[in-house]
């Protein structure tokens, strides 16, 4: 269970970088029944370091945390700069015992330099990922995710990304239903669907008649378990079919059926943690229908089975 967390904050440190890990993390809500954690922010020599905006940073400690914390992460900082050694040897030792490493937005790049990225899984901002590749070239770097988990390494895209990948790593440890309730606490999206690719290409020009879209994903999401074709959404948007497809691609990056199965996928999980409903139950309240097809979609976005994602997270609870 994660219950400690040290940043690695280097010179030229991105300050909203760090403050996406201070506020998801380093924000007592124990209050409000929110699990909390130890958060120190670390530098090389426990001294101030400037933030990309020019004023001095205060840590908590020097490099000690890291050395026992659960997480480990690494926020953005300036491109280019020299790494100390010493917080590459301690983000070995993290990654040698066990310890999740996260990084945001540029952050991975001091990940590849300690040798972590080396056949894995991973990502960074659209406008690195193309240099992120060169000086790593063992590294598998998927260039239009918003964040990539490969083990317990996760990396996520610039600034926002990094709000997607603390939630997925809340809900990894936490759940569902605490990632959902942190989410709203922050007034962010739980689970944001498509890739980067929908903030670098230039979106589609909203005309005065034509609807946002917004409407529509709000009832998709109170009908998740019906049937429904993108006919049909298009009719509720007054759109024609194909228009409505181009325009649900360019405002969420991905196609009505990859969208709604995600959400599905996402109810599956609650109600696989929330409730002792049969799986064949999930599947029809989920909008999938019967249970094989849920298993086929729950493997492939998730990585495993309905049933061993559920005796994992109660053993977790019961823990």
């Amino acid at each position: 269970m994660l219950r400690s967390v040290a940043v690695v904050a280097l010179d030229e440190v991105a300050a909203f970088e760090l403050g996406v890990l201070a506020e998801v993390f380093g924000t007592d809500r124990t209050a409000d029944g929110f699990p909390g954690y130890r958060f120190d922010v670390c530098t090389v020599d426990g001294r101030p370091v400037r933030s990309r905006s020019g004023f001095l940073l205060t840590p908590h400690a020097d490099l000690a945390p890291v050395e026992e914390a659960d997480l480990v992460a690494v926020p953005a900082h300036a491109d280019g700069a020299a790494v100390p050694e010493p917080v590459l040897d301690a983000l070995r030792r993290a990654a040698d015992r066990g310890a999740w490493l996260l990084s945001v937005c540029s952050g991975a790049f001091v990940l590849g330099e300690a040798g972590l990225l080396d056949g894995r899984d991973c990502t960074t901002h659209w406008r690195h990922v193309d240099d992120l590749q060169r000086r790593f070239p063992a590294a598998k770097v998927r260039c239009n995710s918003l964040y990539v988990q490969d083990g317990r390494l996760l990396t996520s895209a610039g600034t926002a990304a990094g709000i997607d990948a603390c939630l997925h790593l809340v809900r990894q440890e936490h759940g569902s239903a605490t990632a959902t309730r942190l989410a709203r606490r922050m007034v962010v999206p739980p689970h944001r669907d498509g890739g980067q690719s929908q903030y670098v290409e230039a979106p589609i020009p909203k005309a005065p008649e034509a609807p946002t879209l917004e409407p529509v994903l709000e009832w998709l999401m109170g009908h998740l378990d019906r049937t429904v074709t993108v006919d049909e959404l298009a009719a509720r948007a007054g759109m024609a079919p194909r228009t409505f497809a181009r325009r649900f691609r360019a405002e969420t990056g991905t196609t009505p059926h990859d969208w709604l199965t995600n959400q599905r996928v996402l109810l599956a999980r609650r109600l696989l943690e929330e409730t002792r409903l049969s799986v064949e139950t999930v599947a029809d309240q989920a909008g999938f229908g019967d249970s094989a097809a849920l298993r086929h979609h729950f493997t492939r976005r998730v990585g495993t089975t309905p049933h061993a994602y559920r005796t994992t997270f109660r053993e977790r609870v019961e823990a």
